[in-house]
């Protein structure tokens, strides 16, 4: 595709929509502005126009249309796939200045927000008013519109599912600079077909999210978590179906093994609670009293104990639920200080296969001469994987990566997986997806792109 280059007419044009003080050119963009978390491809826009308004969007994504200028739209950049990173240039439509709360509907349970409102701030604002967003993705800075174009999940998928389970109505802008609404505060609709769920997890790459709707919960008044150590990982992780089928679901499950705890203990410089064994099982619980949540802890302990777990230990207060999770959030942070670069494999599989799945990379890591550490939501079968270089040199890092990804992708599909869970395709990840997913598959992706944006000029060199 050939788009046009960003030249003095393009600029004088975005000046006089958002103004000198929020339009950046040459050294004026930042450096982060090339990448995001993980993928370090340092590439730049020609131009950043951190936008107010909707319309402000739309009047950019019409001349865009007209002049045949690629945009790539971006919140925090906190991602893992390249999916905000600028592949083809052209404009980069920033939206970490719309970030107004618009409305709370404590009639309808719903709040409405703009894009750029951050995870935490959305978190903070519900529960004050004693209500509930439940959606946890690990990143908390991340914004709206990021968790919105990724679908993200997080630890409470187990028992409340993901982003797009609590999106009511979005308002979006297509490619042309059309403004559409999608849905809206009704808890039915069987209205055609569901746009606003393809929007969901789209990466961007079919309209730019201007305004969402999100579905809230009462605020459970109670929650603890139960840490459970056992002597191996695969004897853990083969508990979780058991767990499930009891019914008395955990609002989060995590598996966790002794050395990546201690790389968390040496990152923030804070005592685990436990770190005797080698791994770990970290449930959460949340209820209105006391007794639901002792029913089901004491249930799920029993399970355990059974199971063959060392023992189950009840953490009943702030402190030691903030030492614990704190240690779970800084999982991937201590990964990335202890090596000089890494990758992640971001995949999903049946719960049945977890333990299969770590088994293999442990045996995978020894086959290939690289180390692999991970960690991830034991109850849901999302497993977050991650290929560490250390010291190798660049041509025997980048062959022993890219063994281990087809590997890992390959025994995912064997297992019956997908390739991402919560973290999106981006441009990291699509040929994986192409290889595991099959051309037909990748054709009627393009179809759908083509009826968004016939000439691929949104988020253009992402997921399909």
């Amino acid at each position: 595709m050939n788009y046009k280059k960003i030249d003095s007419q393009d600029i004088a044009f975005l000046l006089s929509v958002c103004g000198k003080e929020r339009v950046f050119t040459g050294e004026e963009i930042h450096e982060s502005y090339s990448r995001d978390e993980l993928v370090n491809e340092h590439l730049y826009p020609e131009v950043v126009v951190e936008v107010l308004h909707t319309e402000e969007i739309s009047q950019i994504m019409k001349y865009a249309y007209e002049n045949n200028i690629p945009v790539t739209p971006r919140g925090q950049g906190t991602g893992l796939a390249g999916g905000a990173v600028a592949i083809h240039g052209g404009i980069m439509v920033s939206t970490v200045r719309m970030n107004k709360i618009l409305e709370l509907d404590e009639e309808n349970l719903t709040l409405t927000v703009e894009p750029g409102v951050l995870l935490l701030d959305i978190v903070k604002f519900v529960q004050k008013n004693d209500l509930f967003y439940p959606p946890d993705p690990g990143e908390k800075s991340a914004t709206i519109g990021g968790n919105i174009s990724t679908n993200a999940g997080g630890m409470r998928a187990v028992k409340y599912g993901v982003t797009r389970d609590y999106i009511r109505g979005l308002e979006v802008v297509l490619p042309d600079g059309q403004i559409m609404t999608l849905g809206g505060k009704t808890v039915k609709n069987s209205s055609g077909y569901g746009l606003k769920d393809i929007i969901i997890g789209s990466e961007g790459t079919l309209a730019i999210v201007t305004k969402a709707i999100l579905k809230l919960l009462p605020l459970p008044k109670k929650a603890l978590s139960l840490l459970v150590p056992f002597p191996d990982l695969a004897q853990a992780i083969e508990t979780v179906p058991k767990i499930i089928k009891s019914k008395s679901i955990p609002t989060a499950i995590e598996y966790l093994e002794r050395e990546i705890i201690l790389a968390s203990e040496e990152f923030l410089g804070k005592q685990f609670p436990d770190k005797s064994a080698n791994a770990y099982l970290l449930l959460t619980f949340d209820g209105n009293s006391n007794e639901e949540l002792e029913e089901a802890y004491e249930k799920v302990a029993h399970i355990c104990l059974e199971a063959g777990a060392i023992d189950a230990l009840i953490s009943n207060t702030q402190e030691r639920q903030d030492a614990i999770w704190s240690a779970r959030g800084a999982f991937l942070e201590a990964i990335k200080a202890s090596t000089t670069e890494l990758d992640e494999c971001d995949v999903v599989v049946p719960r049945d296969k977890v333990a299969d799945f770590v088994k293999f990379n442990d045996e995978l890591q020894q086959k290939i001469g690289i180390k692999i550490k991970g960690f991830g939501h034991a109850g849901d079968g999302n497993l977050h994987v991650y290929v560490l270089r250390d010291q190798l040199e660049e041509k025997e890092w980048q062959d022993k990566l890219a063994q281990a990804m087809d590997a890992m992708y390959a025994k995912a599909k064997e297992f019956g997986g997908e390739v991402s869970g919560e973290h999106g395709i981006g441009s990291a990840k699509k040929p994986y997806l192409e290889a595991t997913k099959g051309c037909e598959y990748m054709e009627l992706l393009k179809r759908i792109k083509l009826a968004f944006d016939p000439k691929n000029l949104l988020n253009p060199g992402k997921v399909c």
